[in-house]
């Protein structure tokens, strides 16, 4: 499995002048293949290939001597990343590559040559740009790693990222299965009864300050002038702050998830229709729920744990975890985000709708895993079309409860 490791790098002020030079050649360069490709497409039905974006770097390279001022893997690498993006697209995994512009992220890649010298705190790259100071925080594989990106956020900080190609490691699970409800009030419910929210009041106060500073940016009229882009530097620096902290707090709680449980179960969201709801959007957002999915897959994967993801139309929060009924109150339109007991008819108990609804997930997960499918009782992810007679889609959904506990303030 590819794994990636970042780490922040310290150039000094003549490197990155060089590295700023280099950001704009390989800028220029997948701008003008982009073009190139497009244009050949229109006109012959085929765009350029990899083979053939190369054979036009000599000739580019005459005519503009200042594109051979960046290491030349670096400028093939970009013809490689281009040809993957069209191929991505053309299999419909991504959308089309688009210009790169010369504000934000910039970034390159270097391919082979680089070396790490954690003695020396430094990484040696092939080229002009030799040897950059560094501090390596992170434990260094003994692994023969394929690419190393330099990158430069808008905020001005640089930063490496090291790919390499590791087994992974099967790690004993402390427990058999758990569930995990995505909220807004509290960021993740497990079936445990454990709750994690986001640092919200440190990123309530981050960002007051960034609010701030984006009206100090909003009186500079002058986009050429010095305050204007010290002002836009500064919103940069406090953005990448409140990005940094949220990642950090997904990736800890995306690992101890994934480390500590052998089956891993979620459901289904559709985050680009849930932010469409103009009153919610900015929330749905700062949660970061499609991020924390990715981070749990891949993490359950390393560890050689189970991953898996019900369909979003099961109705994890409307049924009894004991019994498995519809609770009536939530069924028939009274729903309401702001109830958050609610009392079930069937078995008398009163229940914790965030873990009810992670039982739910857990039990209808396993359901799920021990059939081999991937159809969810009560929902699922394919509807059949309307046939003009409405037709029951009920079906009998019995839980797995084999180390399972049911009652809704477990772990608590």
């Amino acid at each position: 499995m590819y794994r990636a490791i970042k780490i922040r790098i310290y150039p000094t002020d003549e490197q990155e002048s060089y590295l700023a030079q280099c950001f704009g050649n390989t800028r220029w360069l997948w701008n003008y293949m982009l073009d190139a490709t497009t244009i050949a497409y229109k006109e012959t039905g085929k765009g350029l290939s990899k083979a053939a974006m190369d054979k036009l770097l000599p000739g580019l390279k005459k005519e503009y001597e200042w594109l051979g001022l960046a290491y030349s893997q670096v400028l093939q690498r970009v013809t490689f990343n281009l040809s993957s993006a069209f191929v991505n697209f053309f299999e419909g995994r991504t959308k089309f590559p688009n210009f790169k512009s010369k504000h934000g992220k910039q970034s390159i890649q270097y391919p082979q040559n680089v070396k790490l010298m954690p003695d020396n705190s430094v990484i040696k790259f092939p080229g002009n740009l030799g040897r950059v100071k560094t501090v390596f925080h992170s434990y260094l594989p003994l692994f023969k790693f394929t690419t190393v990106t330099i990158s430069r956020n808008a905020d001005g900080r640089y930063y490496t990222s090291i790919l390499f190609n590791q087994e992974d490691t099967p790690v004993v699970a402390i427990r058999e299965a758990i569930g995990v409800d995505l909220g807004l009030k509290n960021f993740a419910i497990t079936s445990e009864g454990s709750k994690y929210d986001l640092p919200k009041k440190q990123l309530a106060k981050l960002e007051k300050n960034r609010k701030r500073k984006q009206k100090k940016l909003a009186k500079k009229t002058d986009k050429t002038s010095a305050k204007r882009r010290k002002a836009k530097r500064f919103v940069a620096k406090i953005s990448s702050k409140i990005a940094r902290v949220r990642v950090d707090f997904l990736h800890k709680l995306s690992r101890k998830i994934a480390y500590e449980n052998q089956v891993i179960c979620v459901e289904d969201l559709a985050v680009k229709n849930m932010v469409k709801n103009p009153n919610l959007a900015k929330a749905i957002s700062d949660q970061g729920w499609g991020m924390f999915q990715t981070m749990l897959k891949y993490k359950a994967e390393r560890f050689g744990h189970t991953y898996i993801e019900i369909g979003r139309f099961f109705p994890s929060s409307q049924l009894c975890s004991e019994t498995l009924l519809p609770i009536p109150m939530l069924q028939h339109g009274y729903d309401s985000l702001g109830i958050r007991f609610v009392d079930c008819p069937h078995c008398l108990h009163q229940h914790d709708r965030d873990i009810n609804a992670a039982i739910n997930i857990r039990n209808e997960g396993l359901r799920l895993l021990a059939l081999g499918t991937s159809a969810s009782a009560l929902g699922g992810d394919v509807r059949p079309k309307s046939s003009g007679r409405k037709k029951s889609m009920k079906a009998e959904a019995i839980p797995n409860e084999l180390g399972s506990l049911h009652s809704p303030l477990a772990g608590v």
